[in-house]
């Protein structure tokens, strides 16, 4: 399991998606463990299990197990803190922008991995699960430690990317 089968598995309609795949890894602005980490936070944010098995494959060759572990527990943390952020966010009462989260959050200091790499994953999935909330909160941290904003849209590009592999690639199981 790998990209390698991810790619094989993609349609001849999906050809711009692979070449787009091909472009993304090949991110020249974010080093290894950035780029890999988003990719493994963005494939548990899909949901896609086939996606997360071949992405996971791939991931743990070139990252570190602390950094898969920081990864992932991004993407669980995130799952959280999204949709209780976009909620309040939607909501549109400005009260509750005043009420405590009390909501738990430990992913940022993960031995081994910087915390620009947190906030870049936390960027990647904040954009599948459509927070704005988060996303400014984390794309302002990254800034704010001097990450510039081609990186921080170079984290965009594979946060959409994996979101429509797994999109395209869940569509044609359902359609098979």
């Amino acid at each position: 399991m790998s990209i390698a089968t991810l790619r094989a598995a993609l349609p001849p309609y999906a050809r711009d998606l692979e070449l787009n795949l091909d472009s993304v890894l090949a991110a020249h602005l974010l080093d290894e463990q950035r780029l890999w980490g988003a990719v493994l936070a963005c494939a548990m944010t899909t949901r896609s299990a086939f996606v997360i098995r071949n992405i996971a494959a791939e991931a743990g060759e070139h990252l570190k197990p602390e950094a898969v572990e920081a990864a992932k527990a991004v993407a669980s943390r995130m799952a959280i803190h999204n949709v209780y952020f976009r909620a309040k966010h939607l909501i549109g009462d400005e009260a509750y922008q005043h009420l405590p989260a009390r909501l738990r959050r430990q992913v940022s200091s993960t031995p081994g991995v910087g915390a620009a790499d947190v906030e870049a994953w936390s960027v990647a999935v904040s954009a599948i699960t459509g927070c704005g909330v988060c996303l400014e909160s984390h794309e302002r941290s990254l800034r704010g430690a001097g990450v510039s904003r081609e990186v921080v849209d170079e984290v965009l590009r594979v946060a959409a990317v994996v979101h429509a592999l797994a999109v395209t690639l869940d569509a044609e199981a359902a359609l098979d």
